[in-house]
């Protein structure tokens, strides 16, 4: 898990009018500036809308806390894995289906969730890394955005069963302010992309 990930929402408009074989190539592309002059790196969270024409068309989303590293969202994966049978049913439900759209493996031992839409990136070469950790379309979006709100209602009912079953001191995600704020990223990001209705992709760079 020592890879990262760079969280963009997307205009799925103008992405799908990319020749589908250059996608990721401009995907990649256009996540950071090229001029070094031109830097916007230095939010350490929250959005990040660059301000060039020709890069108008995403937004890159920075975790609170996280150094752009992939770990924190693996472990908030597991803590979820951890705390996910406390969670009354419509909670459960709606954490199960949230995550396992993003960052968690799912419910199902040994049946890896997929967090790729199927036939946007029919070619995974030339990269300058691996193919895309996430990518979902605006009718995903939305559909995360309504188990958001489910979420963001109960959440605060999981605290004493996290601090029984989820904490870990010294982990990434060591204790329910720690998942609660990276739960509420992903928020963040789902309903900035769904109020444009646009998709959300995480890509390892």
């Amino acid at each position: 898990m020592g890879m990262d990930i760079t969280v963009l929402a997307v205009d799925w408009a103008h992405l799908v009018r990319i020749p589908p074989d250059e996608r990721l190539t401009v995907l990649q592309q256009s996540a950071y500036p090229d001029d070094d002059d031109d830097d916007d790196t230095g939010v350490d969270a929250g959005w990040v809308w660059p301000a060039e024409e020709d890069r108008s068309w995403l937004g890159r989303y920075e975790f609170a806390g996280t150094l752009g590293s992939y770990k924190p969202h693996f472990w908030a994966g597991q803590a979820w894995e951890d705390v996910r049978a406390a969670a009354d049913p419509a909670l459960r439900a709606a954490g199960d289906a949230f995550l396992s759209a993003l960052i968690w493996p799912g419910p199902d031992p040994g049946a890896d969730a997929e967090h790729v839409d199927p036939g946007l990136f029919p070619s995974l070469a030339p990269l300058w890394r691996s193919g895309p950790l996430i990518a979902r379309g605006p009718d995903v979006v939305a559909r995360l955005g309504r188990c958001w709100a489910e979420i963001a209602a109960s959440l605060p009912d999981l605290r004493e069963p996290y601090a029984r079953n989820a904490a870990s001191p010294g982990r990434w995600i060591a204790d329910f302010e720690e998942f609660t704020r990276l739960l509420s990223g992903w928020g963040e990001v789902v309903r900035e992309a769904e109020r444009r209705w646009w998709g959300l992709v995480g890509l390892p760079l």
